[in-house]
């Protein structure tokens, strides 16, 4: 009875104790895994704390390299039609008025006066400042230039238009703007409808939490988000698109950590450049600055209150306001930002109340592309890729200042696709599906004007001026004269060749016979008519004279350095180039006998706006100036008398012009390569697949080239008479010295102390009495 009252009591001293001890264990159990979860929760810290500095502090974003074309000079002299310069000022945004209200603006006076307030530009020579000038137009070219307060101006130069970027892979796009530089209403307009209490919390807003909870519940449904600006930055900044209570903890977490290290405006900075603002295509639209631009087609710093409060009200949902698709409600929601800003009192009753009855006032909208010229682009990347990295060029913010001319494009683009349309209608099936391509350059400097791949002239595929490499028919008939031209002692513009049939048998005893192209012969012709009328007898005869070797040698120096087959048939255009190869050929020509690289690219700057590269000028003499008078020669022949004479039915025919026509076999490709005294214009039209066509070089692209030439005005082809050329008056049917009164007298260009010495007989023209009379 004892011993069992004894163990009993023995049990309940023990009990407490146990209980004890197994308290003292589950504590220690309980520190361990609170300090396992302080250390990872300290970890997790110090890695977002890391990562939120090293972000913000670096390289924020990848910035897409930006492409800009030429920036139009104006000065007094400059020849420029009125309607181009409106257009020009037009495709940059400027807006038309009664008065000047601000860079981006002119007024026209309807007769030919206008008064414009430039924007300025920071280009990679000099600032160009805003300016508010007077320009003034009489027949086509600029007659005054200067300042509203009467100084004269030498000259003005407008920015350039950005033509297209090159973009990072997630092809996120953007235009940083620094906050001084952003419009107050934007700010207040954003502070108020998105964070009013920005300036006063830390990171995290426990009032906005609770309110938005409140009219979430009142709604029974989601109407209001508790974020902060700064939480917002951090879910686009650092975070995925992942919606759960975790990610919400660290971004919460993310917020607090960024307001503790920096100021409040370098924040509000970030957000504005960060905020996803629309769709353009494959391009993102981000930041304020581009979606003024995207929306506006005008910089921020230009935009109206009705038109801040439009790009604020799509913070809340960029695809559902869309302006261009959802008008009414992107209006509805424009006039809600408008109404809380009056609530809020950020600007007078009345000033709000006038933006309310504006209308949205965007933009045309324009195709969504990622470039609006992909023939020059395509130029442009090929040319950078021989200097730079393509990561480099897709995140390093580089800006690439090119030679496209606007004007010029836009021109070409359009005479290409409204002269294809015309000869389909004309020839119907027999032209259907035909394409084309235009490469334009400027005469004494190599600079490509432009480029058009295709007769539509956006699509963004095959580029046919840079890869659609054909055979160039006679576009290579100046190249076998040029090397006859420059044997002197034995051909002259005036020497007798043969144009009846030749045989010539290959190595492979296969017989090489060509034939004219109206199957005819024509005897014996003087050698600047046989290039003129593009006599393929004539041609092949000169050309195994003079030798094929030499005739390749002639290729190479004007610039083709590629392998080219020795075979008689490359004497008629066997050879198979681009279009952009014929206009680096015939730019030597055009430059008076100067090869010049041609070229896509002025200059390269770095984000900051310091020079990294320039494409300077070089040039190289390959042929004596005397021998490029004598071919120019011909090839004004050619479209004063020859082939390409139907040049001037719509172009005045006192300015003299020099081009060649080519035709392939079975009409399967239309060439003409032509130039004025500014620029030299290369064309070809053909079917993709390669099958005939019902065109000739005159019939088709002779006519492309001379619709864009009525349209961008033609200057005489001027080439300056060498010390070393002569003129002389020659017989047409003897090639023999004439005189002025003779039939058939012909004022021909000679290189000094070579041609004819003997006379022919002299018939004298009908009249001529009378004028030796007088």
């Amino acid at each position: 009875m004892n011993a069992s009252k004894s163990k009993t009591k023995g049990a309940v001293k023990t009990g407490p104790l146990r209980s004890l001890l197994l308290l003292v264990k589950s504590w220690r159990f309980w520190l361990k895994i609170t300090l396992v979860v302080l250390l990872v929760s300290s970890c997790v810290l110090v890695y977002l704390d890391a990562w939120v500095r090293y972000k913000f502090e670096g390289k924020k974003w990848a910035l897409p390299g930006k492409v800009y074309s030429r920036a139009l000079d104006i000065y007094v002299g400059l020849d420029l039609k009125e309607t181009a310069f409106k257009q020009e000022l037009e495709s940059l945004g400027y807006r038309a008025g009664r008065k000047l209200a601000g860079p981006g603006t002119y007024v026209s006076n309807g007769q030919g006066r206008y008064m414009v307030h430039s924007r300025g530009f920071q280009f990679w020579d000099s600032r160009e400042p805003a300016r508010r000038f007077f320009v003034s137009f009489n027949q086509n070219q600029i007659s005054l230039l200067s300042s509203v307060e009467g100084a004269e101006l030498n000259i003005v130069r407008l920015e350039p238009l950005q033509i297209g970027g090159i973009y990072p892979k997630n092809y996120e796009d953007r235009q940083l703007v620094l906050l001084q530089a952003v419009p107050a209403n934007l700010l207040a307009a954003l502070i108020a409808v998105e964070d009013k209490s920005f300036y006063q919390h830390h990171g995290i807003s426990f009032r906005a939490i609770l309110r938005a909870l409140k009219a979430n519940i009142s709604a029974g449904a989601v109407r209001q988000g508790g974020s902060t600006l700064t939480q917002q930055l951090v879910k686009n900044f650092y975070l995925t698109k992942e919606r759960n209570l975790a990610r919400k903890a660290v971004e919460a977490v993310m917020a607090l950590l960024l307001e503790l290290h920096y100021e409040k405006d370098a924040i509000l900075e970030a957000y504005i450049n960060e905020i996803f603002l629309g769709q353009a295509g494959r391009r993102a639209v981000h930041g304020f600055g581009l979606g003024s631009q995207h929306y506006f087609r005008r910089p921020l710093a230009e935009l109206k209150l009705h038109q801040v409060a439009l790009l604020v009200g799509m913070i809340k949902g960029p695809s559902y306001y869309d302006p261009w698709k959802h008008p009414e409600r992107a209006l509805r929601r424009r006039n809600l930002v408008l109404d809380i800003m009056s609530t809020e009192q950020v600007l007078p009753a009345d000033t709000i109340a006038i933006a309310r009855r504006r209308p949205l006032d965007i933009a045309e909208r324009r195709e969504s592309l990622t470039t609006n010229f992909p023939g020059y682009m395509e130029l442009v990347r090929q040319q950078l890729q021989q200097d730079y990295k393509d990561e480099d060029l897709r995140t390093e913010g580089l800006r690439i200042f090119t030679n496209l001319d606007p004007l010029i494009q836009a021109q070409s683009e359009k005479s290409l696709a409204e002269s294809i349309q015309h000869i389909e209608q004309q020839w119907g099936e027999k032209a259907s599906e035909l394409q084309g391509a235009i490469v334009v350059t400027k005469t004494g400097t190599g600079e490509i004007s432009a480029v058009v791949g295709g007769r539509d002239p956006r699509y963004a595929g095959f580029n046919r001026a840079l890869h659609a490499v054909r055979p160039i028919g006679s576009l290579i008939k100046p190249v076998v004269y040029l090397t006859a031209l420059k044997q002197s002692r034995q051909y002259s513009l005036a020497s007798l060749i043969s144009d009846e049939p030749v045989t010539v048998q290959g190595p492979d005893n296969e017989l090489w016979q060509p034939n004219n192209f109206d199957r005819e012969s024509h005897g014996d012709v003087l050698l600047y008519q046989a290039m003129a009328q593009s006599y393929n007898l004539a041609t092949a005869r000169l050309g195994m004279n003079i030798g094929i070797d030499n005739v390749l040698a002639t290729v190479k120096k004007l610039g083709i350095d590629k392998k080219v087959p020795a075979v008689p048939a490359v004497l008629l255009g066997s050879i198979e180039l681009s279009p952009f190869d014929v206009a680096s050929m015939y730019q030597t020509i055009a430059a008076e006998g100067f090869f010049t690289p041609l070229r896509a690219i002025r200059e390269v700057v770095d984000a900051d706006g310091q020079p990294l590269t320039r494409y300077p000028l070089q040039i190289d003499q390959r042929f004596e100036r005397e021998y490029i008078y004598l071919i120019s020669y011909a090839m004004q022949a050619a479209v004063r008398e020859g082939t390409g004479k139907s040049i001037y039915q719509s172009l005045p025919n006192h300015i003299p012009l020099a081009g060649k026509t080519g035709t392939t076999n079975d009409q399967r490709d239309s060439w003409f390569a032509g130039f004025d005294g500014q620029h030299l214009a290369v064309v070809w039209l053909g079917q993709d697949d390669n099958s005939t066509t019902p065109l000739t070089g005159a019939t088709g692209a002779l006519r492309v080239w001379r619709d864009l030439y009525s349209h961008i005005g033609v200057d005489a082809v001027s080439f300056f008479q060498p010390d070393g050329i002569v003129y002389k008056w020659v017989d047409e049917s003897t090639g023999l010295l004439s005189k002025e009164m003779c039939q058939g007298a012909h004022y021909i260009p000679f290189i000094k102390g070579y041609g004819p010495e003997r006379v022919a007989p002299c018939r004298r023209r009908a009249g001529s009495w009378l004028r030796n009379l007088f």
